[in-house]
């Protein structure tokens, strides 16, 4: 059973083999894929308005980690972003549907109206899927905005979900 909880400065030991391993695979961020431990911590772990996430599975073991922080600045910070790593042990068993949720359901509280992901990759068909299941929906694909390591230029989708409707 993997619980979620917020971050503590105790789990980053943790966090960044995760951050790391899924930056040099290339195929699902758009961070460089050799980003350096102090590039990640501070786009991972930065200051409030960014709320920081780590699912923790029955040992103890981090398995993954979500990310919240206003889309935008200012007239636009009323909507939310995110960002999902899952360690490659711990793919397919929900874990990063179980972050997802946790996330939506922490900005709903939060009182922010919507969640948008910017940058989802089209051929990470399992990311796709699991936000699709959320509620989300894609509103746009940016063609050939992402060189994945395998498939070439994939698109990039821009996902959408209205946080003041019905809950999930």
């Amino acid at each position: 059973m993997t619980s979620i909880r917020p971050f503590s400065e105790s789990d980053w030991p943790q966090v960044w083999p995760i951050l790391r391993a899924v930056a040099a695979a290339g195929d699902t961020f758009t961070y460089p894929t050799d980003v350096s431990e102090q590039m990640a911590r501070a786009i991972w772990v930065a200051r409030p308005p960014t709320h920081v996430f780590v699912a923790v599975d029955d040992a103890g073991a981090v398995v993954g980690s979500a990310k919240v922080n206003p889309n935008q600045l200012g007239p636009g910070a009323h909507v939310a972003n995110a960002g999902f790593i899952v360690h490659p042990d711990a793919r397919g068993k929900g874990v990063g549907r179980a972050l997802g949720a946790h996330a939506v359901a922490w900005a709903r509280d939060a009182g922010y109206r919507a969640m948008q992901f910017n940058a989802v990759v089209a051929a990470n068909h399992a990311a796709v899927k699991a936000w699709v299941s959320i509620g989300f929906k894609i509103i746009a694909t940016v063609p050939e905005a992402f060189h994945h390591p395998r498939e070439g230029y994939v698109g990039l989708h821009i996902m959408h979900l209205d946080l003041m409707g019905a809950e999930e």
